[in-house]
């Protein structure tokens, strides 16, 4: 009967942990440029971002960062529609939770499916900008090529022209585009170590003297096949239908909600270990009962969140396999410090050390300190202060 009372009493304190948290729904009007109805948004919890689609648009990205930071370190959302569907709503989940008592700035970016002409735009953008690099960066000379710039360097710019020209656009399916290959670096190299004296093996072998104008043609050779390689690469990325930024939405300074400060509370029943080993064990057991700080906020750091140092008092003395009574000065009651972790939200495991006293004589104590390890059930104190 003991048995069962302890098995119901563990069940249901576990009970919280297993059910499932729901979480709350923050509706976002593009037409109004209003979130959450002119209501804080949650903190120190998870919630769904949700709107509706204004037409054609196919994908919608979240930056969530506090107003007094930068951009840089914002969290980062996104919502893309089904293939082939053209739902009428967005959902997003807002993984990290927001602090209390903060302000927050929040980005909404909107992509709508490009047309072929507006491809076809992008693509010859991107395909004049680098034929005008490698035009202007690659010259023929009496003595051979010159190049303006290293092999890396060029290898750099070609790449950062498509990042830049690619900037208000997204892959379908989200695929970056991780830089030319290393053929294109091949090609460059190539460039670079070619001496324009040997073009008479290349272009004209039945001259004897190859002169300035065998050149510039043997320049214009290999420039134009880095042009023609360089624009193949970036036709194969666009091939898919890009996905076009056509609409940015900024709530600035946004505050969140204040969270209540809770003092936890912990009850529960600890061994004090006073001497011997495993076979001949000195011990005594009490319940406890006191405050807990916690190291961290839970809903932000899980490990350190779930930690935490406590003190308080046993509620009763103990007494040693000698019948000595164990107790505590000043208040006549153990007293503990110690660390704790928590366990399915209410269930805490303590360890740390006990602060005894036993009387020698009528005038004098022996001041003890002994380990002590225990379990406690933990209890929120609204104290009705705000963070």
């Amino acid at each position: 009967m003991q048995t069962k009372r302890i098995l119901w009493i563990i069940a249901l304190l576990c009970w919280p942990a297993l059910v499932q948290a729901q979480y709350e729904s923050v509706s976002f009007s593009a037409e109004k440029n209003q979130l959450n109805g002119g209501l804080p948004l949650p903190s120190e919890t998870p919630f769904y971002l949700e709107g509706s689609l204004p037409e054609g648009i196919k994908r919608v990205e979240v930056q969530v960062f506090k107003s007094k930071k930068t951009e840089k370190q914002a969290d980062f959302y996104y919502w893309k529609a089904p293939y082939l569907r053209s739902p009428t709503n967005y959902e997003l989940f807002v993984a990290y939770p927001l602090r209390s008592s903060e302000n927050y700035t929040l980005r909404f970016y909107f992509y709508s499916a490009s047309d072929e002409e507006e491809t076809a735009s992008l693509e010859n953008a991107l395909h004049e900008n680098l034929e005008s690099y490698i035009q202007a960066t690659i010259l023929a000379g009496k003595r051979g090529t010159e190049t303006l710039s290293r092999p890396a360097a060029m290898l750099d710019h070609v790449n950062e022209i498509v990042w830049q020209g690619l900037k208000n656009f997204q892959h379908p399916l989200d695929q970056e585009f991780e830089g030319f290959s290393d053929v294109v670096k091949q090609k460059i190299a190539q460039l670079d170590r070619v001496k324009l004296k040997k073009a008479r093996f290349n272009l004209l072998a039945k001259k004897t003297d190859p002169d300035i104008q065998d050149q510039a043609l043997f320049a214009d050779q290999l420039k134009q096949e880095l042009i023609k390689l360089l624009k193949a690469e970036t036709s194969q990325y666009l091939q898919n239908q890009m996905l076009m930024l056509v609409d940015v939405r900024v709530i600035d300074n946004y505050p969140t909600e204040n969270k209540p400060y809770y003092l936890p509370l912990s009850i529960g029943y600890a061994g004090t270990y006073f001497r011997g080993d495993f076979n001949n064990l000195d011990y005594g057991t009490s319940a406890f009962g006191g405050i807990s700080l916690p190291l961290a906020n839970k809903n932000f750091t899980k490990v350190l969140g779930n930690a935490s140092i406590s003190t308080g008092v046993f509620f009763s003395n103990m007494r040693d396999s000698n019948e000595r009574e164990i107790s505590g000065p000043l208040i006549g009651r153990p007293v503990y410090v110690g660390l704790g972790y928590s366990f399915f939200r209410v269930l805490r495991f303590n360890a740390g050390a006990v602060l005894t006293s036993t009387d020698v004589n009528s005038n004098i104590e022996d001041v003890t300190i002994y380990p002590f390890v225990g379990f406690s059930a933990e209890f929120s104190l609204w104290l009705g202060l705000r963070k």
